[in-house]
């Protein structure tokens, strides 16, 4: 008797198309999150652990309210939640807007924004591993385009070797704030990871202020100066600083980080990586606004290499790589 049998191979299912709605949040907090590239540059002389310590601590309390009027309930971290939580504090608020207003001092907005925009490569290469899958071979192809249009709209910009560590340092926190939320958000969601990561920054950030910074002029920084000292450098703040602190405290974290881990949770880390694309699109935006100078031709085809990017890299149909 005679028997015949085919082979095949494996059949991998194709990536669905995400949804406008779920991807709407994301592109709405990486705009936010693009403009406080210009708006920390009033923050380049202000005291940097204290003036963050009371951004994150407006923040939680805007959040936990909000969360109180929606009816969201925030459940107590544990375990090893704690870590990722805390990782996420330490490294995407902490150590991030170290480098943004570091940076800036040392270089043009665009230099930090580009290197921002450069996280969908990483984000595209770890995300799909942490959530149990594999990396999608239309969001690796998709990634450098949409990082290529950032570079379009932003340029190299000035810098100085100090800059570009600040930038490269910006770029791994901002992949970390998006990573290591992935091990929480399905217990905790959107809600509750924002809700803990703020305040744990915020007593991270006052630690920092209370032991480390010294805004009394003549002494020798870096040595512990206790709470007066962070009492003084919130005293020390102008008008304008205020303002931008306000403004980095309820857009660009309390709705900016809903925002966002909403669309991770809905789309995954790796095609939610690509929406970064959108951040030096309104840096430049913001920019222009401030009194910079009306787009150039490099900006507007960089636009538009931005748009290819995320249309290649968000439409669905792809097997995984």
């Amino acid at each position: 008797m005679s028997t015949s049998a085919t082979s095949t191979a494996p059949s991998v299912a194709p990536m669905p198309s995400v949804s406008p709605r779920d991807l709407a949040p994301g592109v709405i907090g990486m705009a936010l999150v693009g403009s406080s590239v210009t708006v920390s540059r009033s923050l380049v002389g202000a005291p940097l652990f204290a003036s963050q310590a009371v951004r994150y601590a407006a923040a939680a309390l805007i959040l936990i309210a909000l969360a109180r009027v929606a009816g969201v309930p925030l459940l107590r971290p544990r375990g090893r939640e704690w870590l990722w939580l805390a990782g996420i504090a330490g490294t995407g608020l902490v150590l991030f807007n170290v480098a943004v207003v570091r940076g800036v001092a040392h270089a043009e907005p665009a230099v930090i924004a580009v290197a921002v925009a450069s996280v969908p490569i990483l984000l595209g290469l770890v995300g799909p591993l942490l959530e149990g899958g594999r990396p999608s071979r239309r969001v690796l192809l998709a990634a450098p385009v949409v990082v290529a249009g950032a570079v379009l709209v932003e340029g190299t910009g000035r810098t100085d070797a100090a800059g570009v560590g600040w930038a490269a340092l910006a770029l791994a926190c901002e992949a970390g704030f998006t990573l290591l939320a992935v091990p929480v958000l399905g217990r905790h969601g959107a809600w509750g990871v924002s809700v803990h990561a703020v305040w744990l920054g915020a007593v991270m950030l006052a630690g920092l202020a209370v032991f480390t910074q010294r805004p009394v002029s003549g002494t020798v920084p870096g040595l512990a100066s206790g709470p007066a000292a962070f009492v003084a450098g919130l005293g020390s703040l102008t008008a304008g600083q205020w303002a931008a602190v306000g403004y980095l405290a309820v857009l660009v974290t309390a709705v900016a980080f809903l925002l966002w881990y909403r669309t991770v949770a809905a789309v995954g880390s790796g095609r939610a990586g690509l929406l970064t694309g959108v951040a030096p699109l309104a840096a430049a935006g913001a920019g222009m606004l401030g009194g910079g100078s009306a787009p150039g031709p490099a900006v507007w085809l960089g636009l538009a290499v931005v748009i290819a990017g995320l249309a290649l890299g968000l439409r669905g149909g792809d097997a995984r790589a």
